[in-house]
């Protein structure tokens, strides 16, 4: 049922981008000049033009969505004492600082090993499906699909209070960005495509490389800040938010980005960014 319920935002998305291109053909006066084109677009236009194929199934998201799930109650915990000895006032500086210091150091070279021989193994049972899939998820999931959740959201609620809710939307994103950036350049651990270059052969990593850095992260730290502070404006949509996160942590697992270490501590760290934007939005 938990697909269902979302697929009706794709089949619009969908219709919407073959409609266009229709009506494109049947009034080429319409159709952008050269100026207009080059304007930015939107994630809402950009997801219109390049709809997601079949996603992964929830048997196969599952089991990494249960261990992000683990990180929610452990940022809980967390953030209350950041807000008992901060309280409500913004400080992005000292909390970025703050939350670095909540994520734990990287897995021992063992216990890496030991993840990053499920990457390979999961790479054995990649489809072109999948590939397609992933490719999606990573393109998307970094932030246009949370944009679109807000965009759905804005669309019943006051113009004003929209526009607020997107500008804190997009702090959470950027600070998400930020602060799994500081932490994979200081804690410098290799991508599994950068262990076994196998894995990405189009990559071309060069013998010796060290980076990319995946440690926490990236996507995941995004993915779930986007989550706890959605959830939170439209807690009825909590089940659709996890299950995009779900898919999202997953493509980096089945395309060699992360192993599943480094998608827990992205997941804790933006737990906490999640509610530290909430708190210091006042909501």
């Amino acid at each position: 049922m938990k697909a269902l319920r979302i697929k009706w935002q794709y089949a619009v998305v969908a219709l919407l981008a073959a409609s266009a291109a229709a009506f494109g053909m049947l009034r080429p006066q319409l159709l952008p000049t050269a100026s207009s084109a080059k304007q930015k677009l939107s994630a809402t236009d950009r997801i219109k033009q390049n709809p997601p194929p079949a996603l992964f199934t929830d048997a196969e998201i599952t089991p990494i969505g249960k261990q992000a799930d683990a990180q929610r109650a452990k940022a809980d915990a967390l953030f209350a004492q950041w807000k008992k000895a901060h309280g409500t006032t913004r400080d992005d500086k000292a909390f970025a600082a703050w939350a670095a210091r909540q994520i734990p150091a990287p897995p021992k070279a063992k216990d890496r090993t030991a993840e990053l021989h499920q990457v390979q193994a999961l790479a054995k049972t990649r489809t072109a499906a999948g590939k397609k899939a992933a490719t999606w998820l990573e393109l998307n999931g970094k932030k246009d699909v949370w944009k679109l959740y807000l965009h759905d959201q804005r669309e019943l609620i006051p113009a004003r209070q929209g526009t607020t809710e997107k500008a804190e939307l997009k702090a959470a994103l950027k600070l998400a960005k930020t602060v799994s950036d500081q932490l994979a350049a200081r804690d410098k651990q290799p991508a599994p495509f950068v262990l076994d270059p196998s894995l990405r052969p189009e990559k071309h990593i060069k013998p010796g490389a060290r980076g990319p850095y995946s440690y926490p992260s990236r996507h995941a730290t995004r993915a779930a800040a986007a989550v706890t502070f959605l959830t939170a404006l439209s807690p009825h949509r909590a089940e659709d938010y996890r299950w995009m996160q779900d898919e999202v942590l997953y493509s980096r697992l089945y395309m060699a980005g992360h192993v599943s270490g480094d998608l827990t501590a992205g997941t804790l760290l933006g737990d906490l960014i999640g509610d530290y934007e909430l708190t210091v939005s006042g909501h």
